[in-house]
């Protein structure tokens, strides 16, 4: 199966320096769950989604997404807006989060000592679309017939659960006693919000989930050992949860997760690897049609092979453009690159390179804004349209 766009993008766009202004009041990191948004901000944020979406129609480039400027950061506005959960805007680091955890490891030696997160506190409950909103500001500015080629992103359901230090992802006073029964409901509220966003027009959805590369981190690893956790059963717990929210889907609604290794502000990654010790298990074991994978830089994402394990009848999109690098590249050298992932896959599964490109697209290896205040050094919004359109000129040329 072909992927949804040959040229795709992770979602997140550099933020319009009028719309950082208006939401400077909200740029501190205990507020990243806040829902009490000035009217200045939303104001800002709607003006800036009108001219963000017209751009990306003019230029071409697909899909079209608001640049997720709703949100101060990529998984902002979700789980907060469930029944059940409750904001906590300062958890200790390192007591509140799992052992050796890559990303509280990295904060404190920035100088954290508290991280915000969600955490349940009662039965989990879909009370009201978290995104449905969001969709309809973006909806709102396309042409009927261009919803089909618009995305929006979602956080992984487990995005708070891999976090937090084992055993209080909940309250005794929520009434979960066992990962599963907790990790089950979110599941349920997610398959009725890719209900709601599908029946208000929604056909492309990407699950944005980093965490699944910490699984092949030896600092995560260890972590999970010191902490008494089987990190093989726990991946295997996650790749359910991942179907749970996919089972029941309609047919015509694509639904990809992206992976990556962190793209915090200055370029900053939490954690380097190869898909190699992930790969069988994430392909084989979810039932995800597109993976949204990284693959910019050798030294922290590892080469193609892993790509050998791709079954049929899925697809990749090679993240090969850099959002986290000003150098704009060389397009001669994404071409290569792509054919040469598409030997790998056509090696693996005895069919043609020419069959194997079918099953692969191009886009920058991550959001350029995964929060507000994020994006790659250097990197301007000049910048980051020349190298969104650097990918769809590399689209339209390798497949004509």
């Amino acid at each position: 199966m072909a992927p949804p766009f040959r040229n795709d993008h992770i979602g997140s766009l550099l933020r319009p320096e009028a719309l950082l202004e208006a939401r400077r009041s909200l740029a501190s990191p205990s507020q990243m769950y806040s829902l009490e948004i000035p009217a200045s901000a939303k104001a800002a944020e709607r003006e800036a989604i009108q001219r963000v979406v017209q751009l990306q129609i003019q230029k071409g480039i697909r899909p079209i997404t608001d640049g997720e400027y709703a949100r101060h950061i990529y998984y902002g506005g979700f789980f907060e807006k469930l029944g059940g959960f409750e904001a906590r805007p300062a958890l200790p680091i390192p007591d509140a989060f799992r052992t050796d955890f890559p990303t509280t490891t990295k904060l404190a030696q920035m100088g954290a000592t508290t991280r915000a997160a969600v955490v349940c506190t009662g039965k989990i409950a879909y009370e009201e679309s978290p995104y449905l909103s969001e969709w309809l500001s973006l909806r709102d500015n396309i042409p009927r017939d261009l919803w089909g080629a618009a995305k929006i992103t979602v956080p992984a359901p487990t995005y708070q659960h891999i976090q937090l230090k084992p055993g209080t992802a909940w309250t005794a006073e929520s009434g979960y006693v066992s990962d599963e029964a907790y990790l089950d409901d979110v599941a349920r509220c997610y398959a009725a919000e890719l209900r709601t966003l599908y029946d208000a027009g929604v056909r492309n959805i990407q699950v944005d989930d980093p965490h699944l590369t910490y699984f092949a981190s030896a600092a995560f690893l260890e972590g999970c050992r010191k902490d008494g956790v089987d990190a093989e059963m726990l991946l295997g717990l996650y790749a359910r949860t991942h179907n749970r929210l996919l089972a029941g889907k309609p047919a015509d609604l694509r639904v990809g997760v992206h992976l990556c290794r962190g793209n915090m502000a200055g370029s900053v990654n939490w954690v380097e690897g190869s898909y190699e010790a992930i790969a069988r298990r994430l392909f084989d074991e979810t039932d995800y049609e597109t993976y949204y994978l990284e693959f910019d830089d050798v030294e922290r994402a590892g080469g193609f092979g892993p790509l050998r394990f791709l079954p049929r009848g899925k697809n990749v999109v090679l993240g090969l453009v850099s959002t986290k690098r000003a150098e704009v590249e060389d397009p001669e050298a994404i071409k290569e690159k792509i054919y040469a992932a598409a030997k790998v896959i056509a090696d693996a599964q005895g069919v043609s390179v020419a069959e194997a490109l079918d099953c692969l697209a191009v886009s920058p290896q991550c959001g350029f804004s995964s929060s507000s205040l994020a994006g790659g050094t250097g990197v301007t919004e000049d910048i980051m349209w020349e190298k969104l359109e650097l990918v769809k000129r590399i689209a339209d040329e390798v497949w004509r």
